[in-house]
């Protein structure tokens, strides 16, 4: 049983929730009892959603069927959200009263309270007002995380990014790189939608594929089922990849040592089987007519919450001294943010991935960029400029914990470089 009494902590502060909820829900008609039926299809609902998650915390989240752990998961946020959207209605109903009662008590108010008037028209008292407004609200995101689990888990989006260097060798203007990130093949439950995923990336015929991290979720085999789909990506050059913190095993209760050592080197056989240069904290120079670009690898690194700091980005830059364009792959953005703006002014790119736009935000292209992510990552998805370097943060091509995609797509990054006075040329998306 994995953290069985935070679970029980938990499931008994939603129960509470749903003693809250349910006098929201079915006292907006004072008058009127609802269909019995009704009562038991809300309990039923919330019983099967308890047991489901406690179920895959005793069964083990990592071990579970990935469809059926998803249908909890997805099952589970969808009912506690919405009662959650609605409780600032029943409170300030609540709390109406309360004062309504104080002013009664005192003998300042000596009349009852007509209806508002928005309500009066219809008949509806304030309560019932405030009620039928709560509904609506908890509809919206019933709504809108359903649509992201059916439709926007596996909606990928090309996104296209031209950026100029003045110090790029001519010999590598125009390589195309796809940048992949996140891919946590342990939550996907449809192989014909992964599928349309990998066509997309190879439809780019790119030069070199980059993979920045987080393969898996919690355990390496997740990825057994997923070889034949994995092995499909191809890139002209090569594909280069590096470490996320979910691929070391530390999320996992291992029974020893040696069981997480041995996930640690399936990980590893893992990248090499699928034909992709794993860099643990090292470079590799890419030669094209004479010229060179250093990629450099480091392995996770994060300065947000208790994130592993296994990188070490000075060892990964030994012997990269004298090539003038450097691409450095970093699982976590808030390692550029600690270590590479401004003390290692000579990378020219950052690759990261990790926030994943927390899978929740909106988007709207030219108008508004925002996600609860922006709370703890200041640079959380897309393409940032610090003087001479770029930042370019994947926004993940699956997801973990909740089951779908909602304003925040999953992303197939297509990156051309260019040789020129250094600028970015638009962010495209398609």
């Amino acid at each position: 049983m994995r953290s069985a009494p935070l679970v029980l902590i938990f499931l008994a502060i939603a129960l509470l929730i749903d003693l809250y909820a349910y006098r929201l829900i079915f006292r907006y008609r004072k008058h009127k009892k609802p269909p019995k039926i009704s009562k038991q299809v809300f309990w039923i609902l919330n019983l099967l959603a308890y047991t489901g998650v406690f179920g895959l915390n005793i069964y083990g989240y990592d071990l579970a069927n990935p469809a059926a752990r998803n249908f909890i998961i997805g099952g589970f946020g969808l009912l506690f959200f919405s009662k959650l959207a609605a409780l600032p209605f029943l409170f300030l109903d609540d709390l109406l009263a309360f004062f309504h009662w104080c002013l009664q008590k005192t003998g300042i108010l000596t009349h009852e309270v007509k209806p508002i008037d928005a309500a009066a028209k219809q008949g509806l008292t304030r309560s019932e007002f405030i009620s039928r407004a709560a509904i609506i609200t908890a509809a919206l995101p019933f709504l809108s995380l359903g649509y992201g689990m059916i439709k926007g888990a596996y909606n990928y989006q090309l996104r296209k990014v031209k950026l100029r260097f003045p110090n790029l060798p001519a010999a590598f203007h125009g390589t195309t790189i796809v940048q992949l990130s996140d891919i946590h093949v342990g939550s996907f439950a449809s192989y014909s939608a992964v599928q349309r995923g990998i066509d997309l990336v190879n439809a780019q015929q790119p030069d070199y594929i980059f993979f920045t991290g987080d393969l898996v979720n919690n355990r390496t085999e997740e990825v057994n089922a997923w070889m034949g789909h994995l092995s499909q990506l191809k890139a002209k050059k090569g594909i280069f990849s590096i470490l996320g913190n979910h691929d070391y095993g530390d999320y996992t209760k291992w029974p020893n040592e040696s069981d997480k050592a041995n996930n640690m080197q399936h990980m590893f056989e893992t990248h090499k089987s699928l034909g992709w240069r794993l860099l643990l904290n090292e470079n590799v120079l890419l030669e094209k007519d004479g010229a060179q670009i250093a990629v450099i690898g480091v392995e996770n690194w994060g300065k947000k919450g208790r994130f592993a700091q296994y990188g070490k980005l000075q060892q990964a830059v030994l012997g990269t001294e004298t090539a003038p364009f450097k691409i450095l792959l970093s699982h976590d953005p808030s390692h550029f943010e600690a270590e590479v703006n401004q003390r290692q002014p000579d990378i020219d790119l950052t690759l990261s991935g990790h926030t994943h736009g927390m899978q929740f935000g909106v988007e709207i292209p030219g108008y508004i960029k925002w996600s609860p992510s922006s709370w703890v990552y200041p640079y959380w998805a897309g393409l940032y400029k610090f003087g001479k370097q770029f930042l370019y943060v994947n926004r993940g091509f699956g997801f973990i914990g909740y089951p779908g995609r909602v304003g925040i797509l999953p992303e197939v990054t297509l990156i051309t470089l260019e040789q020129g006075e250094m600028e970015e040329i638009g962010e495209k998306v398609s």
